[in-house]
């Protein structure tokens, strides 16, 4: 018998999305100065990844409070959320990061990506989860991706794959 075919999908900006099914690859492209997250459990095997775009939710309350995955900081509470309530336990989260870089900020006047990767450290270090792995910052985008049969976390970039 033949493994069943996997089925991508895609995160968009500003979504995030937590799974249990074996058969699904989660997947997101161009991250530039935006948070790519993946969280996995691998004792119940649920994922999720989120896209972020920007630090904090304060900057605009409304936009918050109707796409939380808009924010880094209200978009991993939701995504935790979500995981936690499709069975995930915290202590066994694996997160792995990508993005947070400068691609249009060669002067790094905004400091967008710099600021999405201080704000996902600080969260998740405060729910006692630690990064495993990360590829951040410079001016390339990267393509993430989440093999939800066996919890690895990829990224693409520079024309190479490679597990975070």
């Amino acid at each position: 018998m033949s493994a069943p075919p996997f089925r991508t999908r895609v995160i968009g900006v500003a979504e995030m999305y937590a799974s249990a099914d074996p058969t699904e690859r989660l997947i997101t492209y161009s991250l530039g100065s935006c948070l790519g997250l993946t969280l996995f459990d691998p004792i119940v095997r649920v994922g999720g990844m989120l896209h972020a775009m920007l630090a904090l939710s304060q900057m605009n309350k409304e936009k918050a409070a109707a796409n939380p995955s808009m924010f880094t900081d209200s978009g991993i509470v939701a995504l935790l959320q979500a995981l936690l309530g499709a069975g995930a336990h915290k202590a066994d989260l694996v997160a792995k990061i990508a993005g947070c870089g400068a691609p249009l900020d060669l002067e790094h006047s905004f400091q967008i990506g710099e600021k999405n990767h201080v704000i996902a450290r600080k969260l998740l270090w405060k729910n006692g989860i630690m990064i495993s792995g990360e590829d951040v910052g410079g001016s390339h985008p990267r393509t993430m991706i989440l093999h939800m049969d066996s919890g690895v976390t990829t990224v693409k970039a520079g024309g190479q794959e490679y597990e975070l």
